[in-house]
C-alpha cells in the first residue's frame, strides 16, 4: 500500500544548562515527524498489520534525518531515543501501533548497536494535538539519567484522516541528572535492560 506523506516537521533543543552549571557540551534533543494519510480512516479493517511493512522505508528515512539533525550525521553521538503517534479523529488508537516496528527498528538499525526497546506513546487527537514522546537510553532501559521526554506537535496536524508519526533522539542525559540509579558507564549485561 502506498504511504502518502503530506508533510514533514522537525525541531531541536540545544540545552546548555537547566539551572545548574553550564555543560561543557550541550545536550541536543530533537524530533522528526511525518504526517501521512491514514489508509484505514473512517472504517474498521481486521487485517491492518501488513501496512507496517509499507512504512519501513519511511522509518529509515526519518531516522537518518534525525541522526543528521541531532547527531550531525554521526550515529555514535546519539544516546537516547523514543517514538510516538498521533492518530486523527477518523482513525483508531490501533492505527498508532503501525509505528512500533517501522519506527523502532529503523532507529536501532541506523544507530548500530542499540539494544534497548524503543519507548512509545500514542493518542487520538485533532489539529495541533501535542504528545510527550518518552525517551530512554539506547542500550539499557534502566539507565535512570536518560529517562526523559520531548513534547511534540504540529499545528495543522493531524487532520481527521491522518496520522502523525514521530521519532525523537538525544545526545545525552538530562542536563544535571543526579537521582542515582544505574549510570550509562555501568551498562554491562548487554540485554537492553541493564
Amino acid at each position: 500500500m502506498d504511504v502518502k506523506v503530506r508533510k514533514y516537521a522537525s525541531g531541536m533543543e540545544e540545552i546548555v544548562h537547566d539551572g545548574g552549571p553550564a555543560l561543557d557540551v550541550p545536550v541536543r534533543k530533537g524530533f522528526v515527524a511525518a504526517i501521512i494519510e491514514n489508509p484505514f480512516a473512517g472504517r474498521y479493517v481486521e487485517d491492518i498489520a501488513p501496512f507496517m511493512e509499507d512504512l519501513k522505508p519511511l522509518g529509515l528515512q526519518m531516522s537518518q534525518r534525525l541522526i543528521d539533525l541531532v547527531g550531525g550525521g554521526d550515529p555514535r553521538k546519539i544516546e537516547s531515543y523514543g517514538k510516538g503517534s498521533i492518530v486523527g479523529a477518523d482513525g483508531e488508537i490501533e492505527h498508532g501501533a503501525f509505528w512500533h516496528a517501522p519506527g523502532g527498528y529503523a532507529m536501532r538499525e541506523l544507530l548500530g548497536e542499540a539494544l534497548a526497546i524503543v519507548p512509545s506513546a500514542k493518542k487520538i487527537g485533532g489539529l495541533g494535538t501535542r504528545i510527550d514522546i518518552p525517551i530512554h537510553h539506547i542500550n539499557a532501559a534502566y539507565v535512570r539519567s536518560h529517562f526523559d521526554a520531548m513534547e511534540v506537535g504540529v499545528p495543522d496536524s493531524p487532520r481527521a484522516n491522518e496520522i502523525v508519526f514521530i521519532l525523537a533522539m538525544a545526545t545525552g542525559s538530562r542536563p544535571h541528572a543526579r537521582m542515582g540509579g544505574m549510570a550509562a558507564s555501568e551498562i554491562s549485561k548487554r540485554d537492553g535492560l541493564r
